[in-house]
């Protein structure tokens, strides 16, 4: 059947949690874009709702109870270097509660909080996707 994002477009999605004016961003271990700061997110599962999935996936990554989420925009990602296509429904996110750690150490590396004005390098595209449709006081 093959796997999504290698064999086929894959369906993923993400969540931009933004707290005090700032951006959740970890660093990523594995391809798509091992090495880059990326926002949470995953793959969406058959059947499951990508509001969901992106609710569920942020919860793992990160420890937060994740509240509501609104849709903040769609985007294509296809690299090159890891012949990986996605397209991804990513959310926002300004409703949790608890503290963000690192749950997934096989998978991310560090993790923060970052203004608009203070962004790590490299950015993964889908943290640029998502960067580029907050508002300007989403970062205040």
């Amino acid at each position: 059947m093959g796997k999504p994002g290698i064999d086929f477009p894959g369906l993923g999605t993400g969540l931009a949690i933004l707290r005090d004016g700032k951006l959740l961003l970890y660093k990523r271990l594995k391809a798509p874009e091992a090495g880059y700061w990326s926002i949470v997110g995953g793959k969406v599962d058959h059947m499951e709702p990508a509001s969901a999935a992106a609710t569920r996936e942020a919860e793992e990554e990160s420890g937060l109870s994740i509240g509501q989420i609104d849709y903040l925009c769609t985007t294509e990602v296809i690299v090159e270097a890891d012949r990986q296509h996605w397209i991804s429904l990513i959310y926002i996110c300004k409703d949790f509660s608890g503290d963000a750690r690192l749950v997934e150490p096989d998978k991310l590396s560090d993790f923060g909080w970052f203004g608009r004005d203070e962004l790590p390098e490299p950015l993964s595209a889908f943290a640029q996707a998502a960067i580029a449709h907050l508002r300007e006081d989403d970062f205040h």
